[in-house]
């Protein structure tokens, strides 16, 4: 079976692809990927349009392993927020680690899902972890009732959660985290949520794409 190297954000991943050297989708345009080109490799799958052609590279033949557990399934696991929370989506992209990098974000504040305010930024030159940081920054400074209601913070980086809800020590970005930090003081009820990526979580997804369109953009 044919595999050929592609960038799924900042990894690097070895994509299914028929004789032609097309990748081969399932009807939701989803492809299955491997993290190493090798023998029994578990099988993962991903949004044809996350990846991104590498220049010459060339298909792999081998025998790919079982099938990781279906993310859509974890997706349909991500509980709702209580009625009256704030919910704040968050999405960091970079292409190249570092590279050109955008964020994304979704603010939703009523029981409407269309009561939403959405944030597509380009940030220049940057890297994954302060897309994501800055994503939550900027979502939460949108936030206009800061001490009435529940905030709910969604983000698929347990880089970003674990260093603004668990206490983690910041060996990097450190004056990012501190605003960060700071911000959050002003937030009295606030609920981080980790979400699985390029899962078909909707908001999620909606924020992957105004960060990746940024990038297009800002280019």
């Amino acid at each position: 079976m044919p595999w050929i190297k592609h960038r799924l954000r900042d990894a690097d991943v070895w994509a299914k692809v028929d004789a032609a050297g097309e990748l081969v989708t399932d009807r939701d345009g989803r492809v299955e990927i491997v993290y190493k080109p090798e023998p029994g490799a578990k099988v993962y799958r991903a949004g044809s349009r996350n990846l991104s052609s590498v220049a010459g590279a060339s298909p792999v033949d081998f025998d790919a392993g079982e099938r990781a557990p279906d993310k859509q399934t974890a997706a349909a696991k991500v509980a709702p927020p209580p009625s009256d929370a704030i919910q704040v989506w968050t999405d960091g992209a970079c292409t190249g680690n570092p590279g050109p990098a955008g964020i994304g974000v979704v603010v939703i504040e009523g029981d409407d899902r269309k009561d939403r305010k959405e944030i597509s930024e380009y940030l220049g030159q940057g890297t994954n972890n302060i897309a994501e940081l800055t994503a939550i920054l900027r979502g939460l400074e949108t936030v206009r009732d800061r001490k009435q209601r529940p905030i709910f913070v969604y983000s698929d980086s347990g880089y970003a959660i674990g260093l603004l809800s668990k206490g983690w020590k910041a060996k990097a970005n450190v004056e990012l985290v501190e605003k960060l930090r700071k911000v959050l003081k002003e937030f009295p009820n606030v609920t981080f949520v980790k979400v699985p990526g390029h899962a078909g979580v909707p908001e999620n997804e909606r924020c992957d794409y105004l960060g990746r369109d940024a990038i297009r953009r800002g280019r």
